[in-house]
């Protein structure tokens, strides 16, 4: 059984029965037949069905959102404005995904040289409570465009979000087997991966769990999309415009209680104006309103568990007995957890080495431009980062510098549907979005006619 809590007041919000062993074979036959027939789709019938979706993800936001925010303590406001970006995903890929798979043709001394992209069958997500409908829509709008279809394993505190997505899709139109929920624990997810009929897998996660992933996917000779942790850098220079990048910066960090991997963690602030700059930064921070996830108003919800609230406290006690100051915050409450601003913070500590996943920024200040971009590369994280200064010129030369899969000037790393989105490093490989998310899981066969 699994039991989804809401991690703001402990209450249990819902028991669901898991699946058995012969539940989750029918479920995959089911897909196999679907994929036999969604395959020979047009793109118009696919495009029209997930825009049908997409009108049902803006039509029930009110509803949707208040799941979302009692299954994992999401600020509401913040679950309207996820609902708000998939339904966006979905116009996208309905409007693009036929020229992003459109034939290409090349020529060569053959009479006819060309490449297709063709899906390949039943696709494997493997997916994260942090953003529950997100995290599944970038996965799921491109695979059914591409004529894929998918099965679902989603984190076990979402499972009501994952049920309903299934539903809205269902809703649409969308036959019952192009995109299955299953209600089942991560010990049964090696299994399924090796069943014949899972063609690929995505995930997005820890390190630990991509690493299993892949593995396991690995010896059955099928291909995986990683998506896993971040420890990204804010790097402020001198000249940049104060005001407007500590706005920038408290998103970056806080936004869904920090519980993102492309939230900016490291804030590297070059040494001239960190006195400014962490003076206003400290203040837009202190005024981040707290409280209950389902208020308009609130800003800091909490944490989505316990335990992760327990590990991010440890995180920053370990930082502060090698010398890191504690700036503001600092204090947890159960999943609460106040928003946390650490200083004096080197590179040996444990907030600047490792993912914290939640309301707390580490400050390090540097003095030039090659010692900042050595500290933005000392992370075995890739993700992103995000440099802010008024030399444009400059910053897109240092961009060719930092390893990581985006590099944002002026702006807080984020996804975009017509931007791919990935990592280096153990931030993982392969990329979700644009036309290269949707080529991840297709066939791309080359036809010559001689």
């Amino acid at each position: 059984m699994i039991t989804t809590i809401n991690p703001y007041n402990g209450k249990e919000l819902h028991q669901y029965q898991e699946l058995t062993k012969k539940d989750i074979k029918a479920k995959l036959e089911t897909a196999q037949k679907t994929f036999e027939d969604w395959r020979t789709t047009s793109f118009e019938h696919r495009a029209n069905h997930l825009r049908k979706v997409g009108a049902l993800l803006r039509k029930n936001k009110e509803s949707y959102a208040k799941l979302m925010t009692a299954e994992m303590g999401k600020p509401v406001s913040q679950s309207k404005g996820e609902l708000e970006k998939c339904a966006w995903l979905c116009d996208h890929y309905a409007a693009n995904a036929s020229g992003y798979l459109a034939k290409e043709h090349i020529e060569t001394e053959h009479f006819k040289s060309y490449v297709s992209y063709e899906p390949i069958g039943v696709v494997l997500a493997v997916m994260p409570w942090n953003y529950p409908f997100w995290q599944v829509f970038r996965f799921i709008a491109p695979a059914l465009m591409a004529g894929n279809v998918g099965v679902l394993k989603h984190a076990s505190s979402v499972m009501g979000c994952a049920e309903l997505i299934q539903d809205i899709f269902l809703e649409a139109g969308f036959p019952q087997g192009c995109f299955q929920n299953f209600v089942i624990g991560s010990d049964a997810v090696e299994a399924i991966i090796e069943n014949d009929i899972i063609k690929a897998v995505t995930l997005t996660g820890s390190k630990s769990a991509g690493a299993a992933v892949a593995s396991t996917a690995g010896k059955q000779i099928k291909k995986t999309v990683l998506e896993l942790g971040g420890n990204n850098a804010l790097v402020v220079f001198k000249d940049a415009n104060i005001d407007a990048t500590v706005e920038e910066c408290v998103a970056a960090r806080f936004h869904n209680t920090g519980q993102s991997c492309i939230a900016g963690k490291r804030l590297l602030l070059q040494e001239e104006i960190a006195e400014e700059f962490l003076d206003k930064f400290t203040q837009k921070v202190k005024a981040l309103v707290s409280g209950d996830p389902l208020e308009e108003d609130t800003y800091i919800g909490v944490m989505a568990r316990e335990d992760l609230a327990e590990e991010l406290e440890d995180l920053m006690n370990a930082s502060i007995e090698k010398g890191a100051e504690l700036h503001c915050g600092g204090s947890r409450d159960k999943t609460y957890f106040a928003p946390t601003i650490l200083t004096s913070v080197t590179s040996d500590m444990p907030v600047f080495k490792k993912e914290t996943f939640g309301p707390l920024i580490a400050v390090t200040t540097f003095k030039t431009e090659e010692e900042a971009i050595n500290l933005v590369n000392n992370s075995k994280f890739g993700l992103g980062a995000s440099l802010f200064s008024n030399d444009l010129k400059r910053m897109e030369e240092l961009a060719a510098q930092i390893k990581d899969g985006a590099v944002f000037i002026n702006h807080k790393v984020a996804s975009h549907p017509a931007l791919p989105f990935g990592g280096t490093g153990i931030s993982g490989y392969g990329r979700e979005l644009s036309y290269y998310g949707i080529r991840e899981f297709v066939n791309i066969k080359t036809v010559v006619i001689a």
